[in-house]
């Protein structure tokens, strides 16, 4: 039992199959009420598709566990309306330091420029953000969640999954159209169907310590992630320390391959380490209680495809990064930002389940960059060889005082969204821009007033439908075809950003709404002058942009999003 959390329990409910044959078919299955399986429940349910979510278990996770949610995720979880809560419950920071002994050598600033509404990184321990979610799933009717219901089988069939599920009142089947798998790293769906995953697991162990302490070790304002290379208090293995909501600190030391998990997590083997480092720090005298411990081993691995007919793979059940940069629950929750929106448009017949295998290759690209990042960050913390740790030793001395070695520094490069360059749902440009908002990209937000002359910022306004972000008013020739696209069967809602000072005319055609460009950061970001337009998808990634808008380009390129080129 932890000290600053007590954990809900949901109640379980008879379900209603039981009563009716036994046996029921449904659009849509995701099995795992964890962040993930969560997130894209409650996005689905908000396309306004019924959804059965099953779980095993009746509360949210135990211990912390994920930690930290960068800003593409708040950003996300804004959209599912959770998140105001996380960033109001968290620790916010953007600036990482990092040590080598008592000497910083290098830090970073993940949000360096202004006019973002989410910050870099928000910490908040994963039971908090389990219970906004599942709270925010019971306040959407079309979404049934179900506690303490197992699924023992899963039988994939041509046009649909057969999903055996075991309750205490007995056993029962739903034939999913589609079923969303979430149930975590060890995944007993993958297993059971001699799925692969193949990759690296490290031989280092850390443990994680969250603590609650009895002061502030720092200005109250000092919330940055702190990250030690051999620390004097560590017998010259790695820490790192994050601060939590209620006063709960994360600590993580470095262990060694043969150390012992289960000797490890012990309190006489805990509380030394704690009070060596405070003592460290130069916090002698503060006193602190053990709120949770774990031991986990370091792995980045994937499944080679992550949809296997009706069965799409999410989260850590389809791929597995070491928590050193954040990129576990960050990757899992845009696995399902871009899986939901495809997923509804198939259900309605509006695009072809084709569309769903832009689903693996966008995200197995994600994934791999995701690898990549964690496993040289790994080999920099945990050297493999004499000559490794010589050289990533060199690169620390030198960091403090050479520029060039401090981007050589790596305790863990922060989760950032991926830029899908090699998309098939892009449309290549055909006009010349600057800057990084190419197609593929996820969008910038920006500080944005409203036609009423209230504050608020570009991304909410976006929304999650598809929307053409044109800048200053469409030429009135194009006026009847946008009307036309905000009627089509997959509309395409106008939003059309106006520069700074301009004043909204009174009378605003119906398919569009206006913004003003508040701080002309929109048009910066995006590179555009007078009528440049850019075509976004529901998950606010860019498909396509033009110098001055065609609307049958928008109609060929919003084709080319669905799958239908």
């Amino acid at each position: 039992m932890l000290q600053t959390y007590t954990w809900p329990r949901y109640a379980y409910r008879r379900p209603a199959e039981l009563d009716h044959g036994g046996e029921r078919r449904v659009p849509l299955v995701v099995v795992g009420a964890g962040p993930v399986g969560l997130a894209a429940a409650i996005d689905l349910a908000q396309h306004g598709q019924p959804v059965v979510l099953l779980d095993d278990d009746d509360t949210v996770s135990v211990g912390s566990r994920g930690v930290c949610y960068a800003k593409r995720t708040l950003e996300i979880l804004d959209r599912l309306g959770v998140g105001e809560r996380v960033v109001a419950k968290g620790v916010t920071w953007n600036v990482g330091r990092t040590f080598h002994r008592e000497r910083e050598v290098f830090s970073f600033n993940l949000l360096p420029e202004a006019g973002h509404h989410r910050p870099g990184m928000v910490n908040l321990q994963q039971y908090h953000l389990e219970q906004y979610l599942v709270e925010r799933a019971a306040d959407l009717p079309g979404l049934d969640l179900r506690w303490r219901n197992r699924v023992v089988q899963v039988t994939p069939q041509a046009d649909h999954a057969a999903v055996e599920v075991e309750t205490a009142d007995g056993r029962y089947t739903l034939r999913a159209d589609w079923l969303v798998v979430a149930d975590g790293a060890r995944s007993p769906i993958r297993r059971a169907l001699g799925l692969d995953i193949e990759g690296k697991v490290f031989q280092d162990r850390f443990l994680i310590a969250d603590v609650v302490l009895d002061g502030e070790p720092f200005a109250a304002d000092a919330t940055e992630r702190r990250f030690w290379f051999a620390p004097t208090f560590h017998r010259g293995e790695s820490a790192l320390l994050h601060r939590q909501s209620d006063q709960v600190w994360r600590m993580d030391f470095q262990l060694g391959w043969d150390a012992d998990p289960e000797a490890e997590k012990q309190p006489e083997r805990v509380l030394p380490r704690i009070r060596a480092a405070l003592d460290s720090m130069g916090f002698p005298d503060m006193g602190f209680r053990l709120e949770w411990t774990s031991v986990y081993t370091f792995q980045c691995r994937r499944m080679a495809r992550f949809r296997h007919g009706r069965l799409l793979f999410v989260g850590d059940a389809a791929h597995q990064v070491s928590p050193f940069g954040a990129r576990g629950a960050n990757s899992g929750i845009q696995d399902t930002d871009n899986l939901a929106w495809k997923l509804d448009l198939v259900l309605r017949g509006r695009a072809p389940d084709t569309l769903l295998d832009s689903y693996d290759r966008e995200r197995c690209a994600a994934a791999d960059e995701n690898l990549q990042c964690s496993t040289r960050a790994t080999d920099f913390m945990t050297p493999k060889s004499r000559a490794a740790q010589v050289m990533r030793d060199a690169v620390l001395s030198l960091a403090a005082e050479q520029p060039f070695a401090r981007v050589l520094v790596n305790s863990g490069r922060l989760s950032v969204p991926a830029t899908l360059r090699d998309s098939p749902l892009n449309t290549p440009d055909g006009d010349d821009f600057g800057g990084w908002m190419l197609p593929g990209a996820p969008l910038d937000d920006a500080p944005v007033l409203a036609a009423d002359g209230r504050a608020g910022w570009l991304l909410a306004h976006i929304g999650g439908g598809f929307v053409l972000l044109h800048f200053g008013w469409p030429a009135p020739a194009q006026h009847d075809a946008l009307a036309a696209l905000a009627q089509a069967e997959v509309p395409v809602r106008t939003l059309v950003v106006l520069p700074p000072g301009s004043r909204v005319p009174a009378a605003v055609p119906p398919w569009a709404d206006v913004v003003i460009d508040r701080d002309d950061l929109a048009a910066t970001r995006c590179d555009a002058s007078p009528r440049t337009a850019y075509l976004l998808r529901p998950d606010q990634h860019v498909a396509a942009r033009w110098r001055e808008v065609d609307a049958a380009a928008v109609r060929r390129a919003q084709a080319r999003a669905c799958g239908r080129a």
